[in-house]
Formats: structure tokens, C-alpha cells, sequence
């Protein structure tokens, strides 16, 4: 069996079994069950220090009793992928324990000639994947010995190539023992992120950074991928996990246009910094949880 190593640990978030349960089992102790059971989830992939509080707003909505199969949608940060690629490992290792892959969903989708498949190295240098896994292990820990992920690194897809893989994974979303797990910062803000839109009727810069995100969310709770899409093409807000949130946008597009109902929400927001000036930097968290009705 092959591994794909915990390469973040002791860097990203806490090395330390101890230690990284305790962070993770304080921040999910204080946020309330408000919109459960979740059948997905958008949670940010940052260092903890800045968003492990943010992102157990989203894991706290997880019902791990009825989660047999697991998505992880993560952006590549580091390289170019017109569409998407599965790791080539056999299980994701995370301080807690080993994460196995579900090799008869990754034969199901391979076999669609949608996907391509990246190397260790590839797969080992990206964070936006491994930083659900420490919380996935913790919130599944009561059923670790049943349930498998399945982790998809998304490439800078076209709008045609989100809905076609919206179209592919729709069937497995509609399945209620799939949880997806999107991952996804939001604003990038400052001039070390080449992006400094500020609209200055909102008040402060920070302000009209939460403005600009929101925009964009009340969009991803109204699942309209096309809404989406169009809101990106104007302000080109540098949400870093904008196509794995559209794949998921027209995947429950699919599924709310053959009747299912379902509600998306946002559950929190934070920045990084409040920025007040043109030197300043923030990059913004935000969590969501959906559930189908």
C-alpha cells in the first residue's frame, strides 16, 4: 500500500495527537448544531492559528453516524490542471490515524476519462486537501473503521468543464452516506495578493473586503452556479477554491432542478486582519454547511 504522508503536520497545524485534538475538540465544543445533518460543507484550508475556529462551524453540522464516503474537493495551489486528478495513493496518514481512499469510487470516476491522476510529490506539496483531514479524522474518529475518502485536486476549470463535472459527481452527492468537503478560502486581499478592490461606501477597507465575500456567498447559498460564475467574471474576488465550489454549486444544480430541496448557509465569517490601508493584507474564512430537506 501506498501513503501519502502528513506533510503539514507540525508546520500548517499541531504535530502532536495531543495537542491538535485538543485545539480541534475546543473549537468544536463552542459552536452550536444549527444546520444538520450536512450533506457538504465549505470550510477553509489555512493555517489553523488563523482558521481552525472558523472551520468547526462547518464540521460541527456533520452527522459521522450516516457518513460512509467522503469528497474532499480541494484547488491545486502549485500546479497548472485543466480539470481534476486523484491521488495516486492508497490512504491519506493524519496524526490521528490513516485515512483509506475508496478505490471502487476512484475506479468509477477514472473510468469516466475525466481524471488524471497525480504524482506524490504533487499530491504531498498540496495543502488545500490536507487540512480537512485532522478535522475529518476527529469528527469520524467514532467510525473511523467504516468510512473511506475520496480527495479530488481541482484544476482551473472552465465553466463548461465545472458543470460537466457537476453532472458526474451529482449522482454521488444525492447519496445521503456522501458527505463532500469543499475547501476554499476566500478574499485574498493586498497588494502581496495583487488584489486591492476596495468600494469605499462600505466604510473601511475590511468592510468592503466582507461586503465583496458575502456578495459571493449569499450567491453560493441561492445555488446558482451561473450567478456565481458571473459575480467571479466581474470583481474577480480571489476566492481560492472558486471551481470546487462551482462543481459543488452545479452539482446540487442538478439535483434541485429534478426536485430534491435543500438549503445551503453560511455559518461564519472571519478575516485574517482588518485591513485599513492600501499596505495592509487579510485573506477571509468562511464555513457553510448544506443540507438536503
Amino acid at each position: 500500500m501506498s501513503f501519502r504522508k502528513a506533510s503539514h503536520a507540525g508546520t500548517w497545524y499541531s504535530g502532536s495527537v495531543k495537542e491538535l485534538g485538543r485545539q480541534l475538540d475546543g473549537w468544536l465544543q463552542v459552536v452550536n448544531v444549527t444546520h444538520r445533518p450536512a450533506r457538504a460543507i465549505i470550510a477553509p484550508h489555512a493555517g489553523y492559528s488563523y482558521c481552525g475556529a472558523c472551520g468547526a462551524y462547518a464540521y460541527k453540522q456533520v452527522d459521522p453516524s450516516v457518513v460512509k464516503r467522503i469528497f474532499v474537493l480541494g484547488p491545486s495551489h502549485n500546479v497548472w490542471l485543466p480539470g481534476c486528478a486523484l491521488s495516486s495513493t492508497t490512504k491519506y496518514c493524519t496524526p490521528f490515524y490513516d485515512l483509506p481512499i475508496d478505490s471502487q469510487v476512484y475506479s468509477q470516476l477514472e473510468s469516466t476519462g475525466q481524471f488524471e491522476r497525480m504524482s506524490i510529490s504533487v499530491d504531498e506539496e498540496e495543502h488545500s486537501l490536507e487540512m480537512h483531514l485532522p478535522y475529518i479524522a476527529r469528527v469520524m474518529e467514532d467510525y473511523k473503521d467504516s468510512f473511506k475518502i475520496i480527495p479530488i485536486m481541482v484544476g482551473s476549470l472552465t465553466v463548461e468543464r465545472e458543470a460537466a463535472y457537476g453532472q458526474l459527481l451529482a449522482p454521488y452527492l444525492a447519496d445521503p452516506n456522501n458527505l463532500f468537503v469543499v475547501s476554499s478560502d476566500f478574499c485574498h486581499w493586498g497588494q502581496r495578493f495583487r488584489y486591492t478592490y476596495y468600494d469605499q461606501q462600505f466604510g473601511q477597507i475590511h468592510q468592503s473586503i466582507e461586503a465583496l465575500d458575502k456578495m459571493g456567498m449569499d450567491l453560493i447559498e441561492d445555488v446558482n452556479p451561473s450567478a456565481f460564475a458571473d459575480y467571479l467574471k466581474k470583481y474577480d474576488n480571489t476566492i481560492c477554491g472558486r471551481h470546487p465550489i462551482a462543481v459543488l454549486l452545479q452539482a446540487a444544480a442538478v439535483l434541485a432542478s429534478r426536485g430534491t430541496q435543500m438549503s445551503m448557509k453560511f455559518l461564519k465569517y472571519a478575516q485574517s486582519d482588518q485591513c485599513r490601508n492600501m499596505g495592509d493584507s487579510s485573506v477571509s474564512y468562511a464555513s457553510a454547511s448544506l443540507v438536503f430537506n
